[in-house]
């Protein structure tokens, strides 16, 4: 039966893709057709943002490591394209399945397109409409070769069936990255990392910063830092900083401001229980990433969103998260601090997508 099984190639890129790859890896690894290879396209290089979530999530050593690295969007993509190009001149999948929108994302869904190995798109058909982020033009892209698509809304649904695609190739599975905190929950529940930080329940901030448009401009950036001081006057800010924001800082001279001040912890980059048992005992989020906005819906906590659109629409409808302008960080602050808690459930957020996904895959390819 071995040469009839099919080979799939799950494509591991960027720090969230981890937590989407790790349900599927499992829901695919217990099926007899399937043979599940991880590639790590060493997008995020660092070992905090890359290396630890393989031991915390208890995932097989990658079947290969392209080790690409840091670089422009134009360097890392050309990249990471040729290295898969190569992979699958060698060693040729049946299926690539890509998560989300990062550079790995856009690279691996081109190649295989390009050599006519079928693409599904995990986390498919959601629009920010902005195409000034770069994520945008990924998750365009990558909808506009894939074969199959798994979304994480109903809304991101009607959006490729606005954009062409056939409904039979669109399955709405609910969203991998709640399978993962579904089943990592325990483990954040028992984790002291915010007691060992000398921290007490909900009297801190999580932040967390990493989008261009709000790191790579100096100006916007200084704004950023000057929010953050203000805020700190008034709650503790735990700040686990990323790579590419701490180059920032240092580029314009601020790092040491924030550093020195007694009411910010700064912290590398977390690893993923330690990260959610903070943002679980937190105040409030005070973000610009996708990811936590969908986390912190399901958990019920407030979030403050530092950007000026979402691809996730789900999350100002069902949680408690909000579009913020940088320089209104503050503000905003004061007038939805006395906010409490609200957990309503997301359709489809269940712990159960990778298996409609498997699901899904199964009946297109028995079809």
């Amino acid at each position: 039966m071995t040469e009839n099984r099919i080979r799939i190639d799950l494509i591991l890129g960027a720090r969230p893709n981890q937590m989407k790859v790790a349900p599927m890896y499992r829901a695919l690894h217990t099926e007899d057709e399937f043979i599940t290879r991880i590639i790590d396209t060493g997008q995020h290089f660092d070992t905090n943002m890359s290396t630890i979530f393989q031991s915390e999530f208890q995932m097989p050593t990658p079947y290969a490591e392209l080790k690409i690295g840091s670089g422009s969007h134009a360097v890392q993509t050309g990249k990471i394209m040729t290295s898969y190009e190569e992979l699958c001149s060698n060693d040729k999948p049946d299926w690539t399945i890509v998560f989300g929108d990062v550079n790995s994302t856009l690279a691996c869904s081109l190649v295989a397109a390009k050599m006519n190995i079928p693409v599904v798109h995990a986390e498919a058909g959601l629009r920010s409409w902005d195409r000034t982020m770069p994520e945008e033009i990924n998750r365009i892209v990558a909808d506009s070769v894939s074969t199959l698509f798994w979304t994480t809304t109903q809304d991101a649904s009607e959006n490729l069936i606005k954009e062409g695609h056939q409904n039979s190739s669109i399955r709405l599975i609910g969203n991998l990255m709640i399978d993962s905190l579904i089943s990592m929950m325990p483990r954040i529940e028992e984790s002291t990392r915010y007691l060992e930080l000398g921290l007490e329940e909900k009297d801190y901030v999580i932040a967390t910063f990493h989008r261009p448009s709000n790191v790579d401009d100096p100006k916007t950036l200084g704004l950023l830092v000057d929010q953050l001081l203000l805020l700190s006057n008034q709650i503790k800010i735990v700040f686990p900083v990323h790579p590419r924001t701490l180059k920032a800082l240092q580029g314009i001279n601020r790092y040491h401001e924030l550093k020195q001040n007694a009411s910010i912890i700064f912290l590398e980059p977390l690893g993923y229980v330690d990260f959610l048992n903070l943002v679980l005992h937190s105040s409030y989020v005070l973000s610009d990433s996708g990811g936590i906005q969908e986390e912190t819906t399901y958990l019920g906590i407030p979030c403050f969103t530092v950007r000026e659109n979402t691809e996730r629409p789900i999350t100002l409808k069902y949680g408690l998260n909000e579009l913020t302008k940088v320089e209104s960080i503050q503000d905003t602050y004061n007038r939805r601090k006395s906010l409490v808690r609200k957990v309503e459930s997301v359709p489809f957020w269940d712990g159960n997508a990778a298996q409609r996904a498997v699901e899904h895959l199964f009946w297109y390819v028995n079809e």
